[in-house]
């Protein structure tokens, strides 16, 4: 017999799902919540119509204190590191408590085409202590994946996740990005400023991403992207949007009009690529951006 779902089959699960007290819930590959059993609904607090996008989600636990306990001062920068991580492996297993006292192992598992099925099960019976071990050993592992500033990945796993794509068959690309002039804003308007605009960078970067996209900080005003599962052609179409809508003026800090824009090196994953080469080439095409005029996107 085949090893396929009927209707019936789906119907049963469904059921099966409305009554479990496991967290059951599905979303689409932009993030937003597509089905969500009673169990996941009470424990986040969401009305039976609702579907939010994750990061919804887990703004409105935030500012309502409710569902994921977000232990945090700054609730972006905590964002930009959960997303760093969020959707980028086919399954994942991470643990969270909840504000009602339970405490969540949680699984993502992710498909070809980008839909991720959570699904969590109540562990607070297990030793506290053994808990809190692992909760040790969580964020200390979050820490040495995380950029400071600005919450995305360090340079040491965005380089993991290129290195990741490389084992992947199929097209994936690369690209290195560069605030212009960015030595000019921090002696004009000082360091502190000059932080705000990569932190502002940073966000712009991931509201412009798929989930299953890579970004992080490879160091001072410098920028990795993966993008899996991308040609260069498509890749060259995102960066150009991206490097297009940048240059709008916004509010930063005290600045409440102001204008920056970011050069770009992209490259295509090749077989038997290093994660050296691909840098290279992805290095030196924006070095040729910064010398045909900045504002710019160049292939290697």
């Amino acid at each position: 017999m085949p090893n396929t779902l009927h209707n019936d089959h789906i119907q049963q699960l469904q059921t099966l799902y409305q009554g479990s007290e496991l967290l059951v819930a599905l979303f689409d590959a932009s993030d937003t919540l597509r089905y969500a059993n009673p169990a996941f609904r009470q424990a986040y607090h969401l009305a039976d119509s609702a579907m939010p996008t994750w990061v919804q989600l887990m703004r409105d636990n935030y500012q309502q204190q409710t569902g994921t306990v977000i232990r945090t001062s700054d609730f972006d920068t905590w964002l930009g590191s959960a997303l760093s991580r969020r959707g980028k492996q086919c399954y994942r297993m991470l643990e969270t408590d909840l504000h009602d006292g339970r405490w969540i192992l949680m699984t993502e598992t992710v498909n070809e085409a980008g839909w991720m099925l959570c699904t969590g099960v109540d562990i607070s019976k297990l030793a506290v202590g053994e808990r809190s071990l692992r909760t040790a050993r969580d964020l200390a592992l979050r820490a040495a994946s995380t950029d400071e500033l600005t919450g995305l990945s360090n340079r040491r796993h965005i380089l993991a996740l290129m290195e990741a794509q490389l084992a992947r068959p199929g097209q994936h690309c690369v690209a290195i990005l560069d605030i212009d002039f960015f030595k000019q804003i921090n002696d004009r308007h000082g360091h502190p400023f000059g932080d705000l605009v990569l932190v502002d960078f940073a966000r712009y970067l991931q509201s412009q991403l798929r989930r299953s996209d890579g970004v992080g900080r490879l160091g001072g005003e410098e920028f990795m992207l993966v993008l899996p599962d991308t040609a260069l052609t498509q890749a060259g179409q995102l960066l150009q949007h991206l490097l297009s809508g940048l240059h709008q003026s916004r509010a930063i800090g005290e600045q409440c009009d102001f204008s920056y824009s970011c050069s770009g090196g992209l490259t295509q994953l090749l077989p038997g690529d290093s994660v050296q080469c691909a840098y290279h080439r992805a290095d030196a095409a924006l070095y040729r951006a910064k010398q045909n005029g900045r504002q710019r996107l160049e292939t290697g």
